[in-house]
């Protein structure tokens, strides 16, 4: 479990981490990547940031690409936060999106694409009785 101060440094790590892509890192390519979460650890040795892109089938690339400016991108992360350590990064796929379309899919093949709300079936059938 995250310690107040690790999740205000991952928030702001994520936070940075996405303003550096967008403007202060000059290939263009990393630019498609939303950078959905950081976790550091506590020791600021390490830091998983987790990324995705609109285009599934280019995460792969991406990747490449996002491990290729890591370097750059700490050396950045040095001069904008106050840290004592600012943490290696490790760019990971997040797929999180995908697993939640592969639950929906599921659901949807069983019929039970809409689920309501407990109480809701209980409601309708004590209304249907009364008009009785």
């Amino acid at each position: 479990m995250a310690t107040f101060r690790m999740a205000r440094i991952n928030k702001q790590l994520q936070r940075e981490i996405s303003l550096l892509l967008g403007e202060r890192i000059k290939k263009e390519t990393v630019k498609d990547a939303i950078i959905t979460g950081v976790d550091c650890t506590r020791d600021l040795e390490h830091a998983r940031v987790f990324f995705t892109a609109l285009a599934p089938q280019r995460r792969s690339a991406l990747l490449e690409e996002l491990q290729s400016v890591g370097g750059v991108l700490r050396t950045l992360l040095g001069q904008s936060m106050r840290l004592r350590q600012i943490p290696v990064l490790e760019f990971v796929m997040d797929e999180s999106a995908d697993y939640g379309e592969k639950i929906d899919s599921i659901l949807a093949r069983l019929g039970m694409n809409s689920v309501s709300a407990p109480g809701e079936d209980e409601d309708a059938s004590n209304e249907e009785e009364e008009d009785d």
